[in-house]
């Protein structure tokens, strides 16, 4: 393995994780990585000042125009979209489980669709990756002045939609598992306990499936959903915890195949929102390190 390739091996991770992170959809952060390693092979090194300035900035601009083109076939995509869920380790220490949950969960990538290409990636390199505002201005081909603002208004724009609790693992475990439990006992009183009043159910089908155009909101409501797919299904539901974009998330299998990934914000009591990725392009990776089949896409209309 020669210099130039050992360079871009060791910043593969970082080039990934803006990618992930702008188009959430892992099988195109890696196109995007691909098209960066294939500009990267046929540069002249000698007169780069910063190997890992040039591919940070090659790679955003190959996420944006990426970016741009997704948002135009989202404004059809029927339903809610979804990032597709990661499944991965857990970190190694605290401070990477911190850093992992609050960057790259599922509720922080949707929160991110609000906000315009190139903002989202001036506010991903600032806030995220910790680049000054010298290197996010030369990634976006702009000022650092304008790269100022526009970090300014997206944190503005998304400061209401931030997580707002920070719930330790164990407890977010237990409360999962908790959930887990009663949904496949079909045990509507704790389902309910469990949810608060106010809880969102938000779901993906990708039009592959049957979800929701819009978040259920109600505890009770979301509860009921519950219990109709365990009646529905009786006997045949199984969820397993797993690790879903740096935070703990629910697996749901029907009849040993996969149905859904299931990302779940707590407040440390009560759940609060559910993200329910359905649509199987979306599951298929998941599945595919599993080894398990994805569910059948005929199940009845308005399963969770």
């Amino acid at each position: 393995m020669n210099e130039d390739t050992n360079t871009f091996t060791r910043l593969r991770p970082r080039l990934q994780g803006i990618a992930y992170r702008m188009l959430g959809s892992a099988a195109e952060a890696e196109e995007v990585v691909q098209d960066a390693w294939l500009r990267w092979h046929g540069t002249e090194k000698g007169r780069l000042d910063s190997a890992k300035a040039w591919l940070v900035s090659v790679t955003t601009r190959l996420a944006i125009d990426r970016l741009r083109s997704a948002k135009a076939q989202r404004e059809h995509y029927v339903g809610t979209w979804l990032p597709e869920p990661v499944m991965a380790d857990s970190p190694a220490t605290p401070e990477q489980i911190v850093e992992r949950a609050d960057d790259v969960s599922v509720a922080f990538l949707a929160m991110l669709e609000r906000l315009a290409p190139e903002a989202r990636a001036a506010f991903l390199l600032r806030e995220v990756f910790d680049a000054d505002y010298g290197e996010v201005a030369d990634a976006l081909g702009k000022t650092e002045s304008a790269c100022r603002q526009i970090v300014h208004r997206a944190k503005v724009q998304l400061q209401d939609e931030r997580p707002r609790y920070v719930v330790p693992r164990e407890t977010q475990l237990r409360l999962l598992r908790g959930f887990a439990d009663a949904a496949t006992r079909g045990e509507f009183g704790a389902l309910k306990a469990m949810l608060a009043e106010d809880a969102q159910l938000i779901g993906d089908g990708g039009g592959k499936v049957p979800s929701f155009g819009v978040p259920l909101v109600g505890g009770r409501r979301i509860a009921q959903l519950y219990l109709a797919t365990s009646l529905r299904y009786r006997g045949a539901v199984h969820f397993e915890a797993v690790t879903l974009n740096g935070e703990w998330g629910l697996l749901r299998f029907i009849d040993g195949a996969l149905e859904s990934a299931q990302a779940i914000e707590t407040d440390g009591e009560r759940i609060v929102r559910i993200h329910a990725q359905r649509n199987p392009d979306k599951l298929a990776r998941i599945a595919a390190a599993l080894g398990r089949e994805l569910a059948a896409t005929k199940l009845a209309p308005g399963v969770p």
